[in-house]
């Protein structure tokens, strides 16, 4: 069980949304909120990410941003360019004459109910910059992506997609391996601590099962008050709250993404009656989950 990926996928409510972003000097891109995650990739060239706060931020060949609450925003070739309102997946950008910029911008649709904290934990403003040595995998796809960009060879659009897909999981692991430290907490701790890892793969592995503090405990080979302990300080909340929020956000992807009765969904995440399940999924939800089902199918 890959933790992270399992996180990605539960949060995942579609297709992400992009487009390439071709630009010469001067310009400067509005993004308005978004219900999503914002991205932006420097291909080529340079530009500058205006945040809602603070100073804006230079940003040069290979580095990412991720904006994961979809905050308002700009993107510009310097701080005092002029900006226009714009939307990366359906217009083309406002053209100068001066230096050309090449970007990727767009949004992955993830569900803004009940974010995870690998996400909710974020700041507004993930950047990654392009450090040689480190975080290959990512810097590979991003050079790929912008080959394929900007070449527009044939079968471009099937490999578009995939890499864009990928570029989240490889954002979010690399501003972890960024911001890694034993006594940082988070969950870059979280997924490097053995303990606290194997337990989250448990979990996550079989969230139906009628875990405890002193199972958890015993299957990673701790005393009960120590594993609670870390595994606290690494997520941010107690075991069985997570297991209770996991659960959750389980049975919201089961919704979504198939036909199964109630009652089994609910066996699946460990209730032993729909009725149970119903309450506690209308509790964290507001809707009964056979309204959110059909919420989401018709959304």
């Amino acid at each position: 069980m890959d933790v992270l990926a399992d996180v990605v996928t539960a949060m995942r409510t579609g297709p992400a949304t992009s487009g390439r972003t071709d630009v010469r000097g001067p310009w400067g891109l509005r993004m308005v909120h978004s219900f999503g995650a914002t991205f932006h990739l420097v291909l080529q060239g340079t530009a500058w990410l205006l945040p809602p706060d603070g100073d804006p931020i230079p940003l040069g060949p290979g580095d990412a941003v991720l904006l994961p609450r979809g905050v308002e925003h700009a993107i510009a070739d310097h701080p005092d360019s002029p900006l226009v309102d714009f939307d990366p997946s359906v217009e083309e950008p406002p053209q100068g004459q001066g230096a050309r910029s090449l970007l990727l911008c767009g949004t992955y649709r993830l569900d803004r109910e009940r974010p995870h904290p690998v996400l909710s934990r974020l700041p507004d403003v993930v950047v990654v910059p392009a450090n040689p040595g480190r975080h290959r995998s990512l810097h590979t796809a991003i050079s790929i992506l912008g080959e394929e960009l900007d070449a527009q060879r044939p079968g471009a659009a099937a490999v578009v997609p995939a890499l864009v897909d990928a570029l989240l999981v490889l954002i979010l692991r690399a501003w972890m391996e960024n911001n890694d430290c034993p006594t940082a907490g988070g969950w870059s701790r979280a997924l490097t601590d053995p303990a606290v890892v194997q337990s989250l793969e448990l979990i996550h592995e079989r969230p139906g099962a009628a875990w405890t503090v002193a199972d958890l405990a015993s299957d990673v080979g701790l005393s009960r008050a120590a594993f609670a302990r870390r595994f606290t300080e690494a997520v941010g909340e107690p075991p069985l709250t997570y297991l209770s929020r996991w659960r959750m956000t389980t049975a919201a992807r089961l919704l979504r993404d198939h036909d199964r009765p109630l009652a089994t969904v609910a066996k699946e995440i460990g209730y032993t009656s729909e009725f149970a399940f119903a309450k506690a999924f209308k509790r964290d939800f507001g809707v009964p989950p056979g309204t959110y089902r059909r919420q989401v199918v018709t959304a």
